[in-house]
C-alpha cells in the first residue's frame, strides 16, 4: 500500500512539473548543440594543437601510463560529487536559479564539444573513442546532472513563492526532506559512474587505440 502511495505521489510530482524537467532537457541538449558548433567554428591551428595533446595522451593510455585507477576514480567523483553539490546548493539560494541553468548548459556544451571534436579530427575511430570513453560513465553521469538540475530549479522556485507569495506557498520542510535524499542518492549514482570512468573506459580505450592505431 505504501508502495503504491509513493509511485503515485512520484508520478503526480512528475506530471506536475513535467513543463521544468522538459525545459532542463532541451536545455542541456541545446549545450551539446552549441558544443559541437564551437568545434566548427576553431581554426585549422587550433585543431591541430589541441589533436597533438590529444595524441600524446592517447599514447599515454596505450603505453599503460595513464592515472591509477584509484585516483582516477577519486578525481572523477570529486569533481562530478562537487558538480552535483554546487547545483544543489544553489538550489536551496533564490538567487542561485540563472546559475544552474548556466552550470547544466555549459555541461552539455562540454560534453557536445568533446564528442564532436573527436569525430571531426578522427571520423569513424573518433567516434568510437568517444561512445567508449564518454558514454558509458554519462549514461548515468547526465541523467543525475538533469534530475539534480531540475530538482534544484524547482526548490528555488518554491522558496521564491515562500518569501514573495505567501498566498501560494506551501510548507518547504517536507520537500527539503527529499531535496537532501536526492543529493544522497545522485552521490550513490556518481560513484557509480566515477567507477565506470576510472576501471571500464580505459581499457575500452586502450582497446580501440591499440585496434585503430592511434598511438
Amino acid at each position: 500500500m505504501k508502495k503504491r502511495l509513493y509511485q503515485s505521489n512520484a508520478g503526480e510530482f512528475f506530471r506536475e512539473h513535467s513543463s521544468i524537467f522538459l525545459f532542463i532537457v532541451v536545455l542541456f541538449l541545446m549545450g551539446v548543440i552549441f558544443g559541437a558548433i564551437v568545434v566548427n567554428s576553431m581554426s585549422i591551428t587550433q585543431k591541430e594543437d589541441l589533436f597533438y595533446y590529444l595524441s600524446q595522451f592517447f599514447g599515454q593510455v596505450s603505453d599503460g601510463k595513464v592515472t591509477v585507477d584509484n585516483d582516477l576514480f577519486l578525481q572523477s567523483f570529486l569533481h562530478n560529487s562537487k558538480f552535483i553539490g554546487l547545483i544543489w546548493v544553489l538550489g536551496i539560494s533564490i538567487i542561485g536559479l540563472p546559475v544552474i541553468l548556466i552550470l547544466l548548459f555549459i555541461k552539455g556544451m562540454v560534453v557536445g564539444f568533446t564528442v564532436g571534436f573527436l569525430v571531426s579530427q578522427m571520423g569513424w575511430n573518433g567516434f568510437m573513442l568517444a561512445f567508449v570513453s564518454i558514454l558509458p560513465q554519462n549514461l548515468i553521469i547526465i541523467p543525475v546532472f538533469i534530475l539534480m538540475a531540475a530538482f534544484s530549479v524547482i526548490f528555488s522556485m518554491r522558496m521564491i513563492k515562500q518569501q514573495f507569495m505567501k498566498k501560494y506557498a506551501q510548507p518547504i520542510l517536507p520537500f527539503f526532506k527529499g531535496y537532501i535524499l536526492t543529493l544522497i542518492v545522485a552521490v550513490v549514482f556518481i560513484s557509480a559512474a566515477s567507477g565506470i570512468e576510472a576501471y571500464l573506459s580505459p581499457l575500452l580505450m586502450k582497446t580501440i587505440i591499440s585496434t585503430a592505431s592511434l598511438k
